[in-house]
């Protein structure tokens, strides 16, 4: 009797336990000030959603902004938890620090300040077109600077140290942006006395766009005289270009993701970063539009079987193809290629066939037969081999730490 009423009393306050109304969890707030004009402040921002909801929920306040929009009124009272700021002045920096909040930096600037910083490095983007200018077989080079942020001076470094490596002088044009119409006729005039058919490097969309616009004022020929490509791959700019302008592709989701992740692991205290620590993202391809899309070797006929080889890499070609194609001896294909783009046919080949596979697995989710089928390579095993050759990692673990 007595065990059968504790037995009934233990089952009823079970019961009440059970039903008991549980207490809302406070979701926590988060600001986003990323400026959203640009498709890179965009892209952030689709990483940092992308995070959230693949993650516990959050508060989000966001609103349209450019890089001149102010630091919020009434986020100065606001008692959130964290901050994702791409901070451009030191207005913006003060209210940002005088927060008291975790804070984590997405824009390198000539600002200090002692937030964590999660980026792209800017140190890849420079070299990254030298090589794309090569391998279309430029042997003229030039770079366009924008001279406001820091950062800018590191893609158009990186690009000098490429091309003089390479045996090549770059001359830079630079000049006052106060007075648009004096600009482009200075640009103009620096862009004809340029050794023709050159690559230039403008270090953002803006520049390159301004570029474009310069060439056609003095009649240049893009890409036929000038190859153009910039930074940052802005689709407004870039697609209302003309012609339309090639560019890197930054990769803001990854930096968003990044982003948010290990403000995440500070609000929650799993891991609380180092002040100033930098986590940086390599840049995204090229992607190439109108304004580079040319073959520039006086070599008629190596200018064919590198646009050959472009056109067909992925399908299954071979050395002896190519030779045909152009109508030259094997022997006298590679020397001819060696000499003008320091690779041979195979190795161009070859180039062209991972970098697709590198794009496909980093866009689609797609399998490595798949992808193999689709690049050119008869067996995954041999490709998936030979990519980790080529790059220190296998196709999959490519994928994850790479992916946008």
């Amino acid at each position: 009797m007595v065990q059968s009423l504790m037995d009934e009393c233990r089952r009823l306050a079970l019961f009440y336990v059970i039903r008991l109304p549980s207490r809302p969890m406070r979701l926590p707030s988060v600001a986003i000030l990323v400026d959203t004009s640009r498709s890179y402040g965009r892209d952030i921002v689709r990483g940092i959603r992308r995070y959230v909801a693949e993650h516990s929920p959050w508060s989000l306040y966001l609103e349209p902004r450019d890089l001149s929009s102010s630091f919020p009124e009434w986020l100065k009272k606001w008692r959130g938890d964290g901050i994702l700021a791409r901070t451009v002045d030191e207005t913006l920096l003060r209210h940002l620090k005088a927060t008291k909040l975790p804070v984590i930096e997405m824009r390198t600037t000539v600002l200090k300040h002692p937030f964590p910083f999660v980026g792209i490095d800017n140190s890849v983007i420079g070299s990254r077109v030298a090589a794309h200018f090569r391998a279309l077989g430029f042997q003229h080079f030039a770079c366009v600077q924008d001279i406001s942020e820091h950062f800018y001076f590191e893609r158009r470094d990186t690009f000098l140290q490429a091309v003089n490596d390479a045996g090549f002088n770059c001359p830079v044009f630079q000049a006052d942006r106060s007075n648009w119409e004096q600009h482009q006729r200075e640009l103009a005039a620096w862009l004809r006395e340029l050794p023709k058919p050159a690559g230039v490097f403008a270090v953002n969309d803006q520049m390159g766009f301004w570029v474009l616009d310069a060439a056609r004022r003095a009649s240049i020929a893009v890409p036929e005289e000038l190859a153009v490509v910039g930074a940052e791959n802005d689709k407004l700019l870039c697609e209302t270009a003309s012609p339309p302008l090639s560019s890197v592709r930054l990769r803001g989701q990854a930096v968003g993701y990044d982003a948010a992740r290990l403000l995440d692991e500070w609000m929650t205290r799993k891991c609380i970063p180092k002040p100033g620590e930098r986590h940086l993202h390599a840049p995204g391809d090229i992607v190439t539009r109108q304004s580079s899309d040319i073959v520039a070797v006086d070599d008629v006929r190596i200018a064919n079987a590198l646009r050959f080889i472009r056109q067909n890499a992925t399908s299954s070609i071979d050395v002896a193809r190519v030779a045909r194609e152009c109508a030259l001896s094997r022997s006298v294909l590679e020397r001819r290629m060696k000499t003008l783009i320091g690779r041979s046919p195979g190795e161009e080949i070859a180039r062209l066939r991972f970098a697709s596979v590198e794009k496909l697995l980093l866009q689609t989710n797609l399998t490595l037969d798949a992808i193999a089928a689709k690049c050119g390579f008869a067996h995954p095993q041999y490709m998936a081999e030979a990519f980790r050759k080529r790059t220190g990692m296998t196709p999959g673990t490519f994928r994850r730490s790479r992916a946008v």
